[in-house]
């Protein structure tokens, strides 16, 4: 398809309230698109090779910009906090990972390639600002690479060899604070940074990694098993207060996974709640910005919307057909 269905609120801080067919005018199948943190721009990715970028501050999207320079098709988007800068990362089958700045208003250019994989980079995320300037991508040669920012477009990376045996297909960053901080500066609190990320691979698993400043590399911290097959992707909830830190799961068994854990450095995570199981795989997940509720999508073309009672069962709470206009 050439275009995607698009919802965004009218106003900021309102419930989604508008729905937009955005034609991004791709010329092959769309594998990703990602609204900037203001959710005034949206950018999309396709087998085209081609990155798209749209202002989408009214009903009218408007194309401003075409980014060229991957080789293959282009899996997953990025975009970068606006404190470190106005950039986007891209993932692509052709192994790189490409950085891309607006120079000038709807003028943009690739600042830094990443080419240290020897396969396609499925999976790239930006860790939450108060972690760092740090970009983890995981590629089907099994690795994790994790990028780190040092200024001036200067970038050094880590490398986690043998991730998953099968290859990565996901990543997705914890919070910047562990569940239950108190978010005041004034706190000692404050001042932890939970540096930690998720991984789903095609060994069926999903994996969580921390960072030793002891030794100065990434290691594996737990590993959660409750799949049956390719894990397609992970999804960690933003912080919301409570003391109880979540991550999202799916696979192509059409199984959605909650996993919660009440203390990260005790390693110990409750594995036994199974959202729903899907007559399809799953390909995608996606938090709202207060954790409360999981996007789904799959390889039945709808995106579902999910959310837990307070008796602990989640619910279904909007079906959209993607196969369908609005």
């Amino acid at each position: 398809s050439s275009g995607i269905n698009a919802e965004w609120p009218l106003r900021p801080g309102a419930m989604a309230t508008s729905m937009c067919k955005v034609e991004t005018h791709h010329e092959n199948m769309i594998h990703d698109a990602q609204m900037d943190i203001y959710g005034h721009r949206l950018a999309t990715c396709s087998s085209d090779r081609s990155v798209r970028i749209f202002e989408v501050d009214n009903k009218q999207p408007k194309h401003i910009a075409t980014l060229t320079g991957h080789e293959g098709p282009v899996w997953q988007l990025s975009w970068m906090h606006p404190m470190y800068g106005n950039a986007l990362a891209s993932c692509s089958y052709d192994k790189k990972v490409i950085l891309w700045r607006e120079k000038d208003r709807g003028q943009w250019g690739r600042f830094y390639t990443h080419e240290v994989h020897a396969s396609s980079v499925n999976s790239i995320q930006w860790a939450p600002p108060d972690t760092g300037l740090y970009l983890a991508c995981g590629s089907s040669d099994g690795n994790i690479s994790v990028l780190q920012g040092s200024g001036d477009d200067k970038f050094t990376f880590s490398m986690i060899p043998t991730a998953h045996t099968t290859g990565v297909n996901a990543v997705t960053w914890a919070p910047s604070h562990p569940s239950g901080t108190t978010l005041d500066p004034s706190t000692k609190d404050y001042d932890v940074i939970n540096k930690r990320f998720a991984s789903g691979g095609g060994d069926n698993l999903v994996k969580i990694w921390k960072y030793s400043d002891e030794k100065g590399l990434w290691e594996k911290e737990v590993e959660l098993k409750g799949h049956t097959n390719w894990v397609r992707d992970v999804a960690w909830a933003p912080d919301t207060g409570f003391t109880t830190s979540t991550i999202a799961s799916c696979c192509h068994d059409g199984k959605v996974i909650i996993w919660q854990c009440k203390d990260l450095d005790s390693g110990v995570w409750d594995s036994k709640r199974t959202m729903h199981t899907f007559d399809d795989v799953v390909w995608h997940l996606s938090w709202s910005v207060m954790g409360d509720i999981l996007a789904v999508s799959g390889g039945d073309n709808k995106v579902t919307l999910w959310k837990e009672s307070h008796k602990g069962a989640w619910i279904c709470i909007s079906k959209q057909d993607t196969n369908k206009s609005s």
